[in-house]
């Protein structure tokens, strides 16, 4: 399969990311990062991917429940595999949405 790199995911302005690599086809979304730094376990970049996933479907208006999800990031020898769970990408998509409109509102009102 086929993976686009450097792939912009852009919800709002104050919600966007960048991940290494991306391929969407056939209904599995696959989203891979790689972290060249020395610290930090490769289990706590998990999130990240999580929020790029989710980012992804609000952007593209992709049901997480109707589609697979795999998640992997390379760190030095490692590579950790995860596949969350429809609803824990739901709940961060709603989480954007929320606090995307929360912002806005006190953006609007300090203007």
């Amino acid at each position: 399969f086929k993976m686009d790199t450097e792939v912009v995911l852009f919800y709002s302005d104050k919600f966007f990311g960048t991940a290494d690599a991306i391929s969407f086809r056939n209904g599995m979304l696959r989203i891979h990062d790689l972290k060249t730094g020395k610290v930090g376990n490769p289990d706590s970049h998990v999130e990240q991917l999580e929020i790029y996933a989710a980012l992804f479907c609000l952007e593209y208006r992709v049901n997480p429940h109707d589609i697979s999800i795999e998640l992997r990031v390379y760190k030095n020898d490692e590579v950790v595999r995860h596949t969350p769970k429809p609803e824990d990408i739901v709940d961060i998509m709603n989480k954007i949405i929320e606090l995307n409109k929360l912002l806005e509102k006190m953006e609007y009102e300090e203007g």
